[in-house]
């Protein structure tokens, strides 16, 4: 019993002290708190009050009825939980978690995998053919674009494994991202050098999203750094650009500008504002860094270099707001509401387009989002 209580102690400072959990002291906190709670056996007396004053310092007038920040906190640590076992944790010996509905820790043995013996040849997986080394090979693209070269080398052990989700595209995710997806035109994925104004991966977090997402629907994807894109790749191909746009390509910026909606250091300025909309969508953000913030993603859908393909921009000033972005693009729920939304009264969705979504974010991870308002372009005729 001594030997079980020290292994999973010592399994939770393993996980305090990881990359995951590095950014955040709030979450090492309440984990080492609720894990220690858990080893004496007093977590069943654990209430979101005594949560609040012991972990948050709060205040005896503290009203949990009022405010959600350890219910909040409490499903963010879930959530870093998941993605440390799926990444730096994937070999680890015992399994914490925090199941929903309490604050009691569990501590689950994990079998340990036996070590293969290299004289053995081992089965390639199946249904995995040409998509499969697709997805390596956006994985090894951004090991380059980003360089958080760990971190990417344990999500490339999540996309190997059979678990992986498949992409269920419906007739609204079809109608946001036909013809990009279906094209003869290559497909870029162009990511930002700007850095967005939360620490961390930065867009990387979006862009395996995204990879994932395009690695099932197209066979072939071209991951660039947004300063390595010349203007004839823009012209060829059709292109996604991820991120916070960077003065680094004028190709790209020049595609945006003059929209209804710009994206600047403070937000989303609306140029032509209608009735009752206002004139700057401001990122807010929180006084306290462990609380929740809020910023707004854009989205714009414009026509190609000269007129000729299709570029797609997933943008916004933070990290969350970036995520929300594909988010909103590559999940069947949201993709039903984004077309709803922009049909038009003929019931058809515009071409091109620009949308704003706000997005409640901790830690750069979306939490919520939300539809604001789109408009729809009209597509300028080429010049002869």
């Amino acid at each position: 019993m001594l030997l079980a209580l020290e292994a999973s102690s010592a399994q939770i400072q393993r996980i305090v002290q990881s990359k995951a959990f590095r950014t955040s002291e709030v979450h090492r906190n309440l984990l080492t708190y609720l894990g220690e709670k858990s080893l004496s056996g007093e977590s069943d007396n654990i209430k979101e009050y005594t949560v609040g004053l012991d972990v948050f310092g709060k205040p005896d007038s503290y009203d949990p009825r009022q405010e959600s920040t350890v219910r909040m906190h409490v499903a963010r640590l879930r959530q870093k939980l998941a993605d440390y076992y799926r990444t730096e944790g994937v070999d680890d010996p015992i399994f914490v978690d925090l199941p929903k509905g309490g604050f009691r820790v569990t501590f689950e043995p994990r079998a340990v995998a036996a070590v293969p013996d290299p004289e053995t040849p081992v089965a390639a997986p199946k249904d995995r053919t040409g998509r499969y080394w697709l997805e390596v090979v956006l994985v090894a693209a951004l090991l380059v674009t980003v360089g958080t070269a760990l971190y990417f080398a344990n999500q490339l052990w999540s996309l190997q494994t059979p678990e992986t989700v498949s992409v269920e595209m419906t007739p609204e995710l079809r109608q946001l991202w036909e013809p990009l997806i279906n094209s003869a035109r290559p497909l870029i994925v162009a990511v930002s050098t700007a850095k967005p104004e939360t620490s961390g991966a930065g867009p990387a977090s979006g862009l395996f999203r995204l990879g994932e997402f395009l690695g099932k629907l197209k066979a072939s994807v071209q991951v660039l750094e947004s300063n390595q894109i010349e203007a004839p790749e823009v012209a060829m191909g059709n292109v996604v650009y991820l991120g916070r746009m960077d003065g680094d390509n004028r190709q790209m910026q020049a595609m945006v500008e003059g929209r209804p909606f710009v994206l600047d250091a403070q937000g989303i300025h609306n140029t032509q504002p209608l009735s009752g909309e206002p004139a700057l969508f401001a990122d807010r953000l929180p006084a306290d860094p462990s609380d929740t913030e809020e910023s707004f993603a854009l989205i714009s859908r414009v026509p190609g270099l000269y007129g000729n393909g299709e570029v797609l921009y997933l943008s916004g000033n933070r990290v969350g707001a970036i995520t929300g972005g594909v988010q909103a693009f590559t999940d069947p729920k949201f993709a039903a509401t984004l077309v709803s939304e922009m049909k038009d009264a003929t019931g058809k969705l515009p071409q091109y387009y620009q949308v704003v979504l706000k997005v409640r974010a901790m830690d750069g991870m979306p939490i919520e989002t939300h539809f604001v308002l789109h408009r729809a372009l009209v597509r300028e005729a080429k010049a002869k």
